[in-house]
């Protein structure tokens, strides 16, 4: 469904781009720049701070990004340090996918993570740590606000998924998520101009964690299908 002011399309903004995004593309062009290579030490999150003027949480989230890719470590009182050479190119691999008919982009894309994200959710419930769990929460917990304040949580709803997946401790979860997050950032902007969307998921989140707290595998699998099957109604119903 195509916006449009007296039968003339309307182009749409362009979604907004996280500022850990935009600290994980500054750190990946500094790497290539400055010709890093495995064993090199990166700059103290201070510096990082004070040259990209973003606070110690965003550099934390961009980090943690390269962890799981599996490009840099960090080293307890001596630095974070490049494990492989990356670029720009090879941290975002954007997939190709025709956006000028977004409901068949969504609904596809929706058919990969149900496969993806129900695998996550089970190998999340069995692996989580007591620091996996504090994340997931903390994730979940401002989802739950900005909810309550707005009734719409997009990109709360997208960080609470992607700490799941780094609780799986397996890269490759939080690499595939990444490369379909731009389509739904883009359309969680104006979801069909409904702002109730997905809304009837909500509580599924809740008992998601519980699943995953609990480490029964089978209530996660159950309960990610839940949220999946709430987001495939409304987009089949929202784009008739």
């Amino acid at each position: 469904m195509k916006a449009s002011i007296n039968g003339r399309p309307v182009i749409q903004p362009l979604p907004a781009v996280d500022r850990a995004r935009q600290v994980t593309d500054a750190l990946a062009h500094y790497v290539q720049d400055a010709r890093l290579e495995a064993g090199d030490r990166l700059p103290a999150e201070r510096e990082l701070m004070a040259a990209l003027a973003v606070g110690r949480s965003t550099i934390r989230e961009a980090i943690r990004h390269f962890q799981a890719l599996g490009v840099i470590e960090t080293r307890k009182g001596s630095g974070t340090y490049l494990l492989k050479r990356v670029s720009r190119d090879t941290i975002h691999m954007p997939l190709s996918l025709d956006t000028a008919h977004l409901r068949d982009v969504l609904l596809q894309t929706l058919e990969v993570r149900r496969g993806i994200e129900c695998e996550a959710g089970m190998v999340a419930a069995r692996r989580r740590t007591a620091e996996d769990l504090f994340l997931i929460e903390e994730k979940l917990g401002e989802m739950e606000r900005v909810h309550m304040e707005k009734g719409t949580s997009g990109p709360e709803d997208l960080a609470f998924h992607l700490a799941v997946y780094d609780a799986t401790h397996n890269p490759l979860f939080r690499q595939l998520l990444e490369q379909m997050r731009e389509t739904f950032e883009r359309f969680w902007t104006h979801p069909f101009d409904r702002q109730d969307f997905a809304r009837r998921s909500f509580p599924f989140h809740r008992t998601l964690f519980n699943a995953i707290a609990a480490q029964d595998t089978e209530a996660a699998r159950r309960e990610t299908l839940k949220i999946l099957d709430v987001v495939e109604e409304d987009i089949k119903e929202m784009s008739k």
